[in-house]
């Protein structure tokens, strides 16, 4: 009989998470899980990797490691350094506390974390739970755990991630089930906000209220105001291939 699969699992609300913890549980249904997550809160840290210091590690358990690093960190570091000897079959990075839809996914730690399992070449899926204050992790790993037992059976497209969100059951009632989706585009409005500290000088918050969502059908934003549950694949190649086209008229002097 062969060993069971090697589950990786990170995210970048840190490892103190609940939603981590609720994920890792879940997933244990399927296979070894592992854990190697930021020793605190790395939220929107995007797909930085830690160059300019040592990281340090620290075992908080069998299977459970504290890195004082980003989530790329963590992927990384897991796959060729704690786990170099034997590769996990499936990165699963969550249950990230918020959305992470349409533009978010360019800023989300916990997106960047699946984006590096992928670029090492393991299927990976990022996992969100849509709240603000309260946060119910029960049904995202549920669904984690029935869509990462597919992925393991059949694998991803090359070069893809799933990001995944989950809304908040209303009234008890279940989800209206799954659907694929496309990445919406999300619009703030007043995003920097300039203060004063008590020596008079200047500080400023990035932020600002949310005035305008893509809800079109087959968005990310219209599956989750729909009660479904949002897949959206993610491509690693950014190259816009429509524009090639429209380009051909680019004549520069040069050299």
């Amino acid at each position: 009989m062969g060993a069971a699969p090697l589950i990786l699992v990170s995210n970048d609300d840190g490892i103190h998470s609940e939603g981590i913890a609720a994920l890792a549980e879940a997933l244990r249904s399927l296979g070894e899980v592992v854990v190697a997550a930021p020793d605190r809160e790395r939220s929107a840290v995007s797909h930085s990797l830690t160059l300019h210091r040592p990281l340090r590690v620290e075992e908080l358990g069998p299977g459970r490691y504290a890195i004082d690093g980003t989530p790329t960190d963590c992927v990384n570091l897991a796959v060729n350094g704690i786990l170099r000897a034997r590769r996990p079959t499936l990165v699963v990075s969550g249950i990230n506390k918020g959305a992470n839809l349409g533009d978010d996914v360019t800023y989300s730690g916990t997106v960047s974390a699946a984006m590096e399992g992928t670029l090492l070449g393991i299927p990976s899926i990022a996992i969100s739970a849509i709240g603000r204050d309260r946060f119910r992790f029960d049904v995202a790993a549920d669904f984690a755990t029935r869509l990462a037992a597919w992925v393991m059976e059949r694998g991803l497209p090359p070069d893809t991630l799933l990001n995944v969100n989950v809304p908040v059951p209303v009234d008890g009632k279940p989800l209206d089930g799954y659907v694929l989706t496309r990445m919406g585009r999300r619009r703030y409005g007043d995003a920097i906000i300039e203060k004063v500290d008590p020596r008079g000088k200047k500080y400023y918050w990035i932020g600002g209220d949310e005035v305008e969502v893509d809800a079109e059908e087959g968005t990310d934003f219209r599956a989750i105001r729909d009660g479904r549950i949002s897949v959206t694949p993610i491509h690693l190649d950014l190259t816009n291939y429509k524009s090639f086209d429209a380009l051909q008229a680019l004549v520069l002097p040069w050299p």
